[in-house]
This record gives C-alpha cells, structure tokens and sequence, in this order.
C-alpha cells in the first residue's frame, strides 16, 4: 500500500474528535440499520464504528452497507479479522470501498482472540507476526481497479509491540477495553502524528449499583480474555481487580457511567491524553436505546467537543 499517498492529518480531521462504536446494530436487519446509521450520521458524529464476530455480517459487506446508507460519516470495521478472510480479499475490498464511497472507509484490523479465532481453524500463537504477515500480503496485493487513494488501515493494539506495528506499518491503533491511562501509554509509543482511536464503554445511568451491574455484564467476556487481562495487569492493576467481575475501580476505569456530563469528561480525559479520536460506546439493549442514549448525549455536547 502506498503509505505516504495518506495525509494522515486530513484522515483525523474526516475522522472527527468523537464516534460511535455498536454492538447492536449486526444483529439488525439491513434497514433498520440504514435508518439507525442515517440518524447517527444526522446528530453529527464523524465516524461509525462497528465490530465483527463469526456469527456476525461479515465486515468487508457490512462496511458497504453502512457506507450506502450515509453522505459523509467515515464508516470503520472495529475490527475485521485477519483470520476471517485472506489478506489480498481485505486489501482488495477495502480498495473497492474506498474507490466507491470517495474515501470514507477505514479498515481496522485485529488479530480477535484465541476462542474466535480457533473456531475458524487457525492458530493464535503468534499475533504480532501473524499481523505482521498479513499486512505483508495486503501490500503484495495486485488491485486491478481505479484507486485516488488506499482504504487507511488501523490496527487493534493493546501492548506495546502491536502498537509499535501500528506506527511503522499503518496510520494508527484502534485500542478497545482500555482506561485512560492506556492512552497515555499508546501515545508514547506510536509517538505524535499515528492515528489514536480508543473505544470508550459509556453507561447512562446514576445509580451506582445499577450502573456498574450494567458494566459487569459487559466486561464479563472481556475479563475471560488473557489479551485483555494481560493488557490491564501491565498498566498495574492487580489480580484481584480483574477477577470476581472486577474492582469497583477497574469498572470505573474501563465503563465511564453516571450522567451527560461525566461522560463528556470521560472522553475529554481520553482527548487530554493523548487520543485523536474516542468511540463511544453506550450500552443499550436495542437500537433505539442505542440512539436514544447518543441523543441525550449530543444534547448534552458530546458531538462538539
């Protein structure tokens, strides 16, 4: 992939400051998710973000879908397997979906996660060289169409040597079930001018027992993952706090809960340290809670920060 034709600055201004990350619209059908993606676009969010599983649409389609449905707002996978399809067909579709939709597609990649990633046959031992391969074979790629310019790609790092991967081979990291802290780190390691997207878990709710029983749920799966966990006891959380469903203090670190405002805050600490970009995530348990949440909150400021 030509790199330098990417002016990495013009791709955070598209980007915007603050996006949305779903869960919930993959199980949707096609137009609900057109009118959901609409409105979103609508309340002023500079990107969607989206994440793929193996039961899920697949990301590359779904991208498409979503691109079709909107004008402006840049369209993210959040993120695409490398296991899920070979590296010519994610270099090539992302081409296609570049070329078509005047460059609002960013191809975020991941290496998933050993379950996953098992279930499609494949080994999970090494991600960094796996990735490191992958995007190898995306750059060998022959793309035989019209191009102005390549799909920008972001990788998912958590530790740093995909993040150091992330800054020598693509235009920045998309990291995911971090605190602010990570940010802080992220950013010393990719240096100043990568992208850095993080995904921020938001809950609506004031009520402490409620709120951090919403996030439990939620951080349930990802405390059962070692990438996960292993990321979180390197930033100096202790044992006991990603264990039992985590630490009060882990929970408030990893979902920013209670009122408009503090999650506003939330995503201001993660901008003050270091980020370009924040994806909230609210958890809803349907679509139109989803957009009900992301009303209130750009009611409250959150598109215009």
């Amino acid at each position: 992939m030509p790199e330098a034709s990417i002016d990495v600055a013009a791709l955070k201004r598209r980007m915007g400051r603050v996006g949305v990350w779903n869960a919930t619209l993959t199980g949707e059908s096609a137009v609900v998710e057109r009118d959901a993606a609409g409105e979103i676009e609508s309340l002023g969010f500079g990107t969607l973000w989206f994440g793929e599983t193996p039961a899920g649409k697949e990301s590359l389609v779904h991208a498409g879908l979503l691109l079709d449905a909107t004008q402006s707002m840049m369209i993210a996978t959040g993120i695409a397997s490398i296991w899920a399809r070979d590296a010519t067909a994610a270099a090539n579709g992302a081409s296609a979906l570049a070329e078509a939709y005047g460059g609002r597609f960013v191809l975020g990649l991941g290496v998933s996660h050993a379950p996953a990633v098992e279930i499609r046959g494949h080994d999970y031992s090494k991600p960094v060289s796996a990735m490191r391969d992958y995007l190898d074979a995306m750059d060998a790629a022959k793309y035989g169409g019209p191009l102005p310019a390549p799909a920008p790609r972001l990788l998912a790092a958590l530790r740093p040597r995909m993040l150091e991967l992330s800054a020598q081979r693509t235009q920045g990291a998309h990291p995911y079930f971090v605190p602010v802290e990570h940010t802080t780190r992220a950013r010393a390691v990719l240096g100043p001018d990568p992208v850095l997207a993080p995904e921020q878990t938001v809950v609506l709710d004031t009520d402490p027992v409620r709120a951090r029983q919403t996030a439990r749920r939620f951080m349930s799966l990802y405390l059962g993952l070692p990438n996960y966990v292993n990321n979180l006891l390197d930033l100096g959380w202790s044992e006991d706090d990603v264990t039992g469903g985590g630490s009060d203090a882990l929970v408030d670190a990893i979902v920013a809960w209670g009122d408009p405002e503090a999650i506003i805050e939330r995503v201001r600490d993660h901008l003050d340290a270091g980020a370009d970009h924040v994806c909230v995530q609210p958890l809803a348990a349907t679509t139109e809670d989803l957009l009900e949440h992301l009303r209130v909150l750009v009611g409250a400021g959150l598109a215009s920060i």
